[in-house]
Formats: structure tokens, C-alpha cells, sequence
């Protein structure tokens, strides 16, 4: 027996689950699979501890899916991007910069939320559709596309006939292997750390980006807890040293964090557990193939670096969106997906290319390109137009 839909999205991750929503909330039909349950309380095992800044350009879509009224009440702003040099001889500030949101408009460059929270709002909006099935526990299992519908076997069974696919499956993407689309992956032998922490000094809604060796150590703010204020952290290094730090006994884990952060918001409390992950770049040569669309990290992977990675994702979803309601008639259609690629490899393609280099800037060791960074920081900044339109580059404002 085969069912047929609309949209067949492969992958229930915040991305998946954001495109079900918002594909859902514009009237049509949508199955979406994810052999993995999400976990929805942050205390919970397995939980996803990251956190997720949406930038403000993100915030239309989310608003179009029934999503924004929901994640606001959760959501701290956020209003300066600063970027801290520590790269001297000692771990401690010699430049710091700040890139004011102000100085582009009245809101906020963004708002930060943890990702098990927006799971759990995201499939809360999903029962509030009655078009749209979520299908925890199941995968897909194999692809055949031809011109007039995607064909997919899941894991349990199931064929389903769609108008469109969409692999929004991750990295490894189940579906973009099974279209033949390949990828270029760039390594950087770096792992990242997450948890949150509380700290005495508040953040001022100010996400603080500190650069010495091996990747950057960055603070984004949360909402206070117990009177507290907190922050989520992203921690970058070599991954040698990512692996050692989670070995650590707690006392001395404390200790290299405190250094690593340079005190600059107080003594520090970890108050979840540690996560790591691997870094890498990736970027899929097309973004489409037949009856196919790739987005989120099975089309692009950027290291957790300027809040890029799921804002990506939700410019692909804009865009697909936009073209889907455009001429619903044609979801799916050779037209409409090569319109997608078009509107949306290139952006990729160079944000991709742009977080290499900071990344890359943001590993150096030896003092001397320490010093350079330094400078070209502080020259960039130095430069008004300058400063402003990688502000605006940044966000995705054009």
C-alpha cells in the first residue's frame, strides 16, 4: 500500500522540524521521519545542550510557521557581538571589539535558545496541524525519484509517493547519498565542546567571542536561572585537548575554563554536562537533484563560528518556501528545484568559504599570526564602512 503527500521531509532535527512547520502552516501535506525520538527536556539523557541563535532575518519564516509566539518567551536577545583577541603571551584581553546591533537597526542581531526547547515547541506547533505527521523512530531507507514523484521506502515499511523530498538528514545524509549528490568536506582536527555555565558578572545580552589558539571560546547569553545569570558556551580546540578537558576531574576542568575565558564574566559554574562534536566544513556540489531539495547540513556544515549554521538553514527554507507557494502546481518541479540551487549554492558557497578562513585565523599558535590577527582585528573594526557591512554580511542583511 503507498500513501501519498505533498512533502516528504527526511529528518526531524530543528531544522526538519522547522520546515515541517512552516510547510505545514502554508496548507500542505507533510510526512516528517527521524529515526531518532527528539528529546524534549534539557535534564533528560541524550538531550541536545547546544543552543541556537536566530538571527533577525530568520525570524520571518518562523513567524510564517507559528513558530516565533511560541520561542520568544524563551529567548534571549542579543544585542552586541563582541570579539575578544587573548592571543598574547598571557591568556587575557588585549583587544576587545564591539559590534553593536544598534548600529544597523532597532532590534537585536538575534535571540538564543536551547535546542532541546525548541524541539519540544517545534513538535508542539506540529500537533496543532492536522496535516502534518511526525514519525519518530523511523528512517529512510531508500530513494527512487523520476519525473513525476519521489518514491520512498521507510524503515518500517512504508512507501510513500511525494511531490518533493526534502533531505534535511544531516552531514551524513541518508538521501543525498541515494540522489548521487557528492560533497567536498574540509577537517580541521577540532572538536567542540558545549555545556552551560552561570557566572556572577550578567551578560548584558552580549555574546562574547574570545580568540587565542585552537578555535574560539565563546559565551552566548541565556535567560537567568534561580536569580543567576548564564550563559551557553562553546568551546573550540584541538581535538586532543577536547578529548583531555573530558577527562578532567571537576575541580581542574573549572580551572582551564576560567583561564580560557579570561574572567570576563566572574568566577564560572558548569551547570549541565559536557557534549563534544566533531568540526568540519562540508558543502554538497548541488543542492537539488530530481524531485530532490537538500538543505540544512545535508547540503552545507560551517563550524559553530558568527551564529551561521541553522541560519543557513532557515534562508534555505525561506527560499524554498517562497518558491513552493509561489506556484504550488509546481512543488517539486525541475523548475522550481534548479530556481532553489540557483538562489541558494552560491550564498552557501561563500559563507562556507568565509567561516573557513575565520576559523582557520581563529586556530593559529605561533605568536607572531597571533599578532597579525590581532591587528587586522583591530584595523577592520578601525573602518566604519568596514565594520558595518561585515555586521550586515554577518546577519544576511543585503
Amino acid at each position: 500500500m503507498r500513501e501519498t503527500t505533498d512533502i516528504l521531509i527526511s529528518g526531524g532535527g530543528v531544522a526538519g522540524l522547522a520546515a515541517a512547520c512552516a510547510f505545514g502552516s502554508a496548507g500542505f501535506e507533510v510526512i516528517c521521519v527521524e529515526p531518532n525520538p527528539p528529546v524534549t527536556r534539557g535534564e533528560a539523557e541524550g538531550s541536545d545542550l547546544r543552543t541556537t541563535a536566530f538571527l533577525h532575518p530568520s525570524i520571518p519564516v518562523l513567524e510564517k510557521a507559528g513558530l516565533w509566539t511560541r520561542l520568544a518567551p524563551h529567548a534571549a536577545a542579543l544585542q552586541i557581538m563582541r570579539i575578544v583577541d587573548a592571543g598574547g603571551a598571557r591568556p587575557e584581553p588585549r583587544i576587545v571589539k564591539d559590534f553593536d546591533a544598534a548600529d544597523l537597526s532597532d532590534k537585536p542581531f538575534g535571540w538564543n535558545l536551547p535546542n532541546w526547547l525548541l524541539r519540544r515547541e517545534m513538535l508542539a506547533r506540529i500537533a496543532e496541524l492536522p496535516n502534518v505527521r511526525f514519525l519518530p523512530g523511523v528512517a529512510t531507507a531508500a530513494v527512487l525519484t523520476r519525473e513525476s514523484e519521489a518514491l520512498i521506502t521507510l524503515s518500517d515499511g512504508r512507501r510513500i509517493s511525494a511531490r518533493l523530498l526534502i533531505g534535511a538528514d544531516g552531514r551524513g545524509s541518508t538521501v543525498r547519498e541515494a540522489v548521487g549528490i557528492t560533497v567536498k568536506t574540509l577537517r580541521y582536527g577540532q572538536k567542540a565542546l558545549a555545556f552551560a555555565v552561570s557566572h556572577t558578572v550578567p551578560h548584558h545580552n552580549i555574546s562574547t567571542e574570545i580568540h587565542r589558539s585552537g578555535g574560539p571560546f565563546t559565551f552566548v547569553p541565556l535567560p537567568d536561572r534561580d536569580g543567576q545569570p548564564c550563559s551557553a558556551v562553546v568551546w573550540m580546540d584541538h581535538a586532543a585537548e577536547v578529548d583531555r578537558r573530558l577527562a578532567l576531574p571537576t575541580e581542574d576542568f573549572a580551572a582551564e575554563m576560567m583561564e580560557r575565558s579570561c574572567g570576563l564574566l566572574g568566577p564560572l559554574r558548569q551547570i549541565s554536562r559536557l557534549t563534544a562534536w566533531p568540526i568540519i566544513a562540508q558543502i554538497a556540489h548541488r543542492m537539488v537533484a530530481e524531485r530532490t531539495a537538500l538543505m540544512a547540513e545535508a547540503a552545507h556544515v560551517v563550524p559553530p563560528i558568527g551564529a551561521q549554521g541553522l541560519n543557513m538553514s532557515l534562508a534555505d527554507l525561506t527560499t524554498l518556501l517562497d518558491l513552493a507557494e509561489a506556484q504550488p502546481s509546481a512543488l517539486g518541479s525541475a523548475a522550481m528545484l534548479e530556481s532553489y540551487h540557483r538562489k541558494r549554492h552560491l550564498d552557501v558557497q561563500s559563507r562556507v568559504m568565509g567561516i573557513d578562513m575565520l576559523n582557520r585565523a581563529s586556530q593559529i599558535g605561533a605568536q607572531p599570526l597571533r599578532d597579525l590577527r590581532a591587528s587586522t582585528l583591530d584595523a577592520l573594526y578601525s573602518i566604519d564602512p568596514v565594520r558595518r557591512t561585515l555586521m550586515r554580511a554577518g546577519i544576511g542583511i543585503r
